[in-house]
């Protein structure tokens, strides 16, 4: 995902006012192990976390809290039409369990 410059510490301070809820509706998808890592300088955004193997993102996109999370940042973040984040995929290349 991708942070506006100078929005760090708006986007920190914002991501804990709605965490206690986002973080419930995660872990009933059984969302664990959620980190979220900013790469300063290019204030690229790199999220990581665990999931059921049949989960789908699709749907957890529909939940009103990931609505909400992303109306709220949207000013701070680069969007696509619909306000959620733009973001890339990475290809994992090694894993080590």
């Amino acid at each position: 995902m991708y942070l506006n410059k100078g929005a760090e510490q708006e986007y920190e301070k914002r991501h804990n006012e709605l965490w206690p809820e986002l973080e419930s509706t995660l872990k009933a998808y059984g969302i664990s192990n959620y980190s979220i890592f900013l790469e300063e300088g290019t204030n690229i955004l790199f999220a990581s976390y665990q999931c059921p193997t049949d989960f789908d993102e699709n749907v957890l996109a529909k939940e009103k809290i990931v609505k909400k999370w992303w109306t709220f940042m949207s000013d701070i973040m680069s969007t696509n039409l619909d306000l959620s984040p733009k973001s890339k995929p990475l290809k994992q290349v090694f894993h080590l369990k």
